[in-house]
């Protein structure tokens, strides 16, 4: 607990059991506050809500066994969303480990693949350590969730506490600082470009670095475009953003990206939703690749001028290169090719036609009309994901939280109760499917407990819809196992939580409904009966290059 509070922990989300309830003896002595959940993947999902809000590192504590085993899923969408979380999980006593003893796994050996580091403790003089290692490793470098498995019998020893100022790792020093001999490089094919393009993704939010690619951007008059991850890293109100990239991405990124003679990538780890057929991805460009993880430059594409360290850092030295060249001829230099993206917008935008149904893409947009773009959107997995992201558009960082390379169902209302908890003052919404809002529902109840207000917005089309889609577009409309007509009166089951249950089946009702639910001091679940066939549309066919969209 003292090593919990020196690392500025003021929230835990966690469920108890009895190889860690010495830990919830000493923790409800704390001013720490404990937000028990309904279950533990919906612990480890807001804690991550909790880190993406709050830019601190997320913590969650569960018992041995099943309680271990349930966070693997949280685990692994923080793993491949570089989200820095610590979770404490209990473990039977060290006499018993390896015995097939009551509620025992090798959950240090289970979560290998998915966590950044892990430990089983073994002495309690290495205790005070190990939590503030994992809090090092977890927020350094590339982030990432680190495991911590606690023996019973070793958390019921004493020990001395020694104060632990610093971490130092002999074998654990991210490179933060770019190599200056590159920086120039960068500069020089700047100068050189016609058609540049920046491609932002998350690691531009993680490192804090919004207001730096804003500046970068704008100096060298350069178009940006974004991962799922980096939404938000970059204002969607300014003339240089183009809208998200890939599968699902606006036609007028994708074509930037066929098209640019130059990409500077920041941040991103060319994901295939991004990239599409990888050997014509940015065929015309030569690819700058900044990132603080050595390991993801040249993984997945080739690059030409590879920069390890902090996206931060590196954007405020090639600023300070930038200042000393002359770029007076800049926008007469870009103005063809910021042209030739304005003619790419207008002629293919994003666009639905609503008629009678209700449109999904119609709630998205009522919903940013009427919190102004200012609230925290988190999201489930699938079409309701993609509609958002489309649709809802972000001005800034830290507002868009969704699972993104794992693709987790049920992580949008567990993320929201974090989110929420993080910003009380925030509208925290979770834009939902009714597929996926059903895996983690229980949480319902922890937000209703706690008092968290938090909305979420069903996109209720009675389908699996992502899955459907695939069905309709490539299984000749083969809907096998995807019809959820026989869904819950999700109404009514709010009302059963004692949350708030409001409903809309006309677009003339959906204003209102979004209006009502913003205007309660309680958790609200808002049903909205869409067209049930309605696709995501840009939409890449997988494999496909990512210029071969289909528009309709």
């Amino acid at each position: 607990m003292k090593v919990l509070q020196e690392e500025g922990v003021d929230t835990i989300f966690g469920f108890p059991g009895g190889a860690v309830l010495d830990i919830y003896d000493a923790l409800v002595k704390t001013d720490i506050k404990h937000i028990l959940v309904r279950h533990e993947q919906g612990a480890v999902h807001a804690a991550d809500g909790y880190a993406r809000a709050s830019a601190k590192v997320g913590v969650c504590i569960v018992t041995s066994g099943p309680g271990a085993t349930n966070t693997v899923t949280g685990l692994a969408s923080a793993y491949m969303d570089s989200i820095p979380i610590v979770v404490l999980t209990g473990q039977v006593n060290t006499s018993l480990i390896g015995n097939d003893a009551f509620q025992e796994v090798d959950i240090v050996g289970i979560t290998r693949p998915c966590t950044k580091h892990n430990y089983l403790v073994k002495r309690v003089e290495d205790l005070a350590r190990i939590i503030k290692e994992a809090f090092f490793i977890a927020r350094s470098g590339r982030p990432g969730p680190v495991l911590v498995d606690l023996p019973k019998d070793l958390i019921q020893t004493t020990t001395e506490y020694k104060s632990i100022k610093d971490v130092h790792l002999r074998s654990y020093n991210p490179t933060y600082q770019p190599s200056m001999k590159q920086l120039p490089r960068v500069v020089s094919l700047i100068k050189k470009a016609r058609k540049p393009l920046i491609f932002a993704g998350g690691g531009v939010i993680l490192s804090g670095a919004s207001r730096e690619l804003k500046q970068f951007a704008n100096k060298i008059q350069t178009p940006v475009t974004a991962s799922l991850m980096g939404l938000g890293c970059f204002p969607a109100s300014d003339p240089l953003w183009l809208g998200m990239i890939g599968m699902h991405g606006t036609y007028r990124a994708n074509m930037s990206s066929a098209e640019c003679d130059l990409m500077i990538a920041i941040g991103v780890r060319f994901d295939d939703r991004v990239t599409g057929k990888i050997d014509t991805f940015a065929p015309n460009a030569k690819i700058v690749h900044i990132d603080i993880d050595p390991t993801s430059i040249s993984k997945n594409v080739p690059v030409d001028t590879p920069i390890v360290g902090d996206c931060k850092i590196t954007l405020k030295k090639l600023i300070e290169l930038l200042a000393a060249e002359d770029w007076k001829d800049l926008k007469k230099i870009r103005k063809p090719w910021l042209d030739q993206i304005v003619e790419w917008k207008s002629t293919r935008p994003l666009a639905y036609e609503q008629k009678d149904i209700i449109k999904p893409q119609f709630v998205v947009e009522k919903i940013f009309e009427i919190t102004k773009g200012e609230a925290i959107i988190t999201t489930e997995v699938g079409q309701n994901q993609m509609w958002a992201a489309q649709y809802y558009h972000f001005d800034r960082p830290n507002s868009f939280i969704t699972s993104g390379g794992l693709g987790c169902m049920g992580f949008g209302l567990p993320a929201a109760i974090g989110a929420q908890v993080a910003c009380p003052d925030r509208t925290v919404v979770d834009i939902a499917g009714d597929g996926s809002i059903q895996m983690n529902i229980q949480e319902m109840a922890t937000a209703v407990q706690f008092g968290l207000p938090v909305k979420i917005a069903i996109l209720n089309n009675r389908y699996l819809g992502m899955v459907r889609q695939w069905q309709e577009l490539f299984y000749q409309r083969c809907y096998a196992c995807t019809d959820m007509a026989d869904a819950p009166d999700f109404v009514k089951l709010a009302e059963a939580f004692g949350a708030v249950g409001l409903r809309a089946t006309r677009p003339d009702e959906v204003a209102r409904v979004i209006k009502k639910a913003l205007s309660v001091n309680k958790p609200v679940i808002m049903d909205f009966h869409v067209e049930r066939e309605e696709g995501v549309y840009p939409m890449v066919p997988a494999g496909a290059p990512i210029t071969e969209m289909l528009l309709v």
